[in-house]
């Protein structure tokens, strides 16, 4: 187990911590929360960085690393879906999560037949995945009645996240076609 990938399980550990301290009944705990939810979104990075620079990149990790990913990202909006409890949020968070579980199930797959490399991350995820973390640190950390600028902020940034979500989505379908349908032409 190097660094890198015990920074990556460090994150998945957060998960249930994340959780306790957003339920916690003080005016604090979604700020608390919001700061859990950076830390893991520094990690993503951290992990990633530490792994390239000192040849840290195992198998376990690339599996591990898109899980934790999803993961807290998954929790977090399913957290704020109950409290934000609006349509306008249900419908981006229930369009990243689906796109996850699609992405992640193609990935799967195609690693099945060993064309992994034709749905690795593209930029448009990148940004995505940028969108979607400071949505969510937005949307934990700023009560709305107080900073309704941050509320604003944190829809616009989510509904980025959501469009470039089906935007790489379809990406990364396009480049599985040829594997997920032999006989048809793009």
């Amino acid at each position: 187990m190097n660094l890198a990938n015990m920074i990556t399980l460090g994150r998945i550990v957060l998960i249930p911590v994340f959780v306790i301290v957003f339920y916690l009944p003080y005016g604090w705990s979604y700020f608390a929360s919001a700061v859990i939810f950076a830390a893991a979104g520094a990690t993503d990075w951290l992990d990633g960085y530490i792994a390239r620079k000192y040849n840290q990149s195992t198998p376990f990790g690339a599996f591990l690393d898109p899980v934790a990913d999803k993961l807290m990202v998954a929790t977090a909006l399913v957290l704020l879906v109950g409290v934000i409890n609006n349509v306008w949020f249900t419908i981006p968070a229930a369009v990243i999560i689906g796109r996850e579980i699609v992405i992640s199930a193609l990935r799967e797959w195609m690693a099945e037949l060993g064309e992994r490399a034709s749905v690795a991350v593209s930029i448009i995820g990148k940004l995505k995945t940028t969108a979607q973390i400071v949505s969510i640190i937005v949307l934990l950390a700023f009560d709305f009645d107080l900073y309704p600028w941050a509320e604003t902020l944190g829809y616009v940034l989510l509904y980025i996240a959501a469009i470039l979500t089906i935007w790489s989505m379809f990406a990364y379908l396009k480049a599985a076609w040829p594997m997920l349908n032999p006989n048809a032409k793009l």
